[in-house]
């Protein structure tokens, strides 16, 4: 059974078109969460965090992607204490959380082993498009953006930015708990 809050995060990352730059690493530039209140089965609070990158820069197509310029992230915090913001603002630790599909847990994996961080989360975490497409009978797991379609749901906000991406992937966890196909898949 489903109850409680649930933390749904999207992050954003810088990105090139093509080769990565020498010496640069994929950082997250913006945490989007939104809480789930899954008893009430409704959205309740929409949350966007800057991180400043430290290895990378933005690039024009990152900027394009996701909106985000140099900058705009050079006014964010540090990951670190973007980690501990989501941990104790956001009790991530304590709460489960979803994504949609795997990418935003491993990058926060990578990132906090790469930058000797504290990881935030627990491990009771749901990969969201995983069972989107179990809920709806798909043979292919499809993006955030043909998700809604699908479902019926308009897409609110811009795509690509972390907020609006968690607060759109909100209203889909509402769907999948609604078809009663709602669990963690992560347990490690």
């Amino acid at each position: 059974m489903t109850t409680g809050l649930l933390n749904v995060v999207d992050v954003e990352a810088t990105c090139w078109e093509g080769e990565t730059p020498p010496g640069a690493v994929s950082e997250i530039i913006e945490i989007g969460l939104t809480v789930v209140d899954l008893d009430a089965r409704t959205r309740i609070a929409k949350h966007r965090i800057l991180v400043r990158p430290e290895r990378a820069t933005v690039s024009e197509f990152c900027t394009e992607l996701t909106g985000l310029t140099q900058a705009e992230v050079d006014t964010g915090i540090p990951f670190a204490d973007a980690c501990r913001l989501l941990a104790t603002e956001h009790q991530a630790a304590l709460r489960p959380w979803a994504s949609w599909g795997d990418y935003d847990r491993k990058q926060f994996i990578t990132q906090c082993e790469s930058t000797n961080t504290p990881y935030p989360f627990n491990s009771h975490h749901t990969n969201a498009k995983m069972l989107f497409s179990e809920a709806y009978n798909l043979r292919r797991r499809q993006g955030m953006s043909g998700a809604l379609g699908i479902a019926g749901l308009p897409l609110e906000g811009r795509h690509h930015s972390g907020a609006d991406d968690a607060w759109n992937i909100g209203a889909l966890v509402l769907e999948i708990v609604n078809r009663n196909v709602w669990r963690p898949t992560t347990t490690d």
